[in-house]
């Protein structure tokens, strides 16, 4: 049986740091062994490189224009054909991931903190618990994509209004999920154990309860930013989004639609992007779940 002092050095010391690496590493052993998994991880991999070199890899600029290279079909010089204004639809697709990936970390990390804090508040003080969860089940009644637009629409076209609106859409889901993980942990030894040594409420929530808590929480962070991937787009696709030159994917679907039938190859390049980033996102979330998932340990 412990003694006092060794309580207390368990309850202030935290994880040791090895022990959060091998955990990791197990993570990722039982990563390994999805193949579906790993391959989209290696499509998000080329997808980051693309937003982090758009200028090394895109052979044109995203808003180079000459009118008399228009429409130009899929060729060696022109991977992907050129649009009506003659700019290479490849590159703007390059310089477009970086817009998608900022849009869905961005969205994510508003929606995580406010729908975090909320949650904690209503896991670990009970009398905020009953009106902090009726406000959020309140805002889960209207569907996220209406709730998105309805506040993109006020706000005004923009990428910053859009983030912006694509995240409080966000909020209710992150409310949910950090609410029941904190519940979960608070009922163990260890938070018992802190509370006993007069542990402040900050250290206890953000040492122990969080640290313990993490797993569904990155589980959902990566499912969201597929969802806000596609709700950006959808934004900019009717107008209340990111706005031309810039290239958007969703954007650049609208501008080309009108070209379906004579071009559909200035459509199929931005919808495949915005397919495999959403789905690689899915798949490397639903691969997370089962790794992070006890009852699944192989």
């Amino acid at each position: 049986m412990k003694t006092r002092e060794e309580t207390r050095q368990t309850a202030n010391s935290g994880e040791p740091v090895y022990i959060r690496f091998r955990w990791w590493k197990e993570v990722w052993r039982r990563l390994r062994k999805n193949k579906m998994a790993l391959v989209s991880l290696f499509i998000l991999l080329v997808i980051v490189l693309f937003a982090l070199f758009p200028q090394v890899i895109a052979p044109y600029g995203y808003d180079d224009q000459d009118m008399t290279r228009t429409f130009r079909r899929p060729c060696l010089q022109y991977l992907l054909g050129t649009d009506q204004y003659g700019r290479d639809v490849f590159s703007r697709i390059v310089y477009g991931s970086r817009i998608s990936l900022e849009v869905g970390l961005i969205v994510v990390t508003l929606s995580l903190v406010a729908g975090g804090f909320l949650g904690i508040l209503a896991a670990y003080y009970k009398k905020f618990d009953n009106l902090i969860m009726r406000i959020m089940d309140l805002f889960m009644a209207v569907p996220g994509t209406l709730l998105a637009i309805v506040i993109a629409a006020t706000l005004g076209p923009g990428m910053s209004n859009l983030m912006i609106a694509v995240a409080i859409s966000s909020i209710p889901k992150y409310a949910r999920v950090v609410r029941s993980a904190c519940l979960t942990s608070m009922h163990n030894e260890y938070i018992e154990a802190a509370n006993s040594l007069g542990a402040s409420d900050f250290r206890i929530i953000f040492k122990h309860i969080l640290p313990n808590s993490v797993s569904p929480i990155i589980v959902q962070c990566t499912l969201s930013i597929a969802d806000a991937v596609i709700m950006a787009a959808c934004l900019s696709f009717i107008g209340l989004g990111v706005q031309p030159p810039i290239p958007e994917w969703g954007a650049m679907l609208s501008g080309s639609q009108e070209y379906l039938t004579a071009y559909p190859y200035l459509l199929i390049g931005p919808g495949i992007a915005i397919l495999l980033l959403a789905l690689s996102f899915n798949i490397i979330g639903d691969g997370l779940r089962d790794c992070l998932d006890p009852k699944l340990k192989t």
